[in-house]
């Protein structure tokens, strides 16, 4: 596995490799980190790629906890990062 790939299992139990899109810190929630993750090879039903996030514990021996992201306003906060990159990118 790469370095900006990480392994997601879902309530399934399924595991999904992903590649990391953009990691930021927040503060606005209390000091968080956040990871923006893409499956790999998996699209939608309109063949769009799909994007996901999780908020995350950064520690040394395992490299990282994944945390859900607990509220709707945290939600937007991570929708207005991402669609500020994605504004920068379609702008070069």
């Amino acid at each position: 596995m790469e370095e900006n790939q990480i392994t997601i299992v879902d309530e399934k139990g399924n595991e999904h490799l992903c590649e990391i899109v953009f990691t930021f810190d927040a503060e606005k929630f209390g000091k968080k980190s956040y990871v923006v993750f893409s499956p790999i090879g998996e699209v939608d039903e309109d063949g769009d790629q799909i994007y996901d996030a999780m908020a995350y514990e950064q520690n040394e021996e395992e490299g990282g906890t994944l945390l859900p992201i607990e509220s709707e306003e945290e939600w937007e906060m991570v929708q207005e990062m991402f669609n500020t990159l994605a504004d920068e990118q379609d702008a070069e």
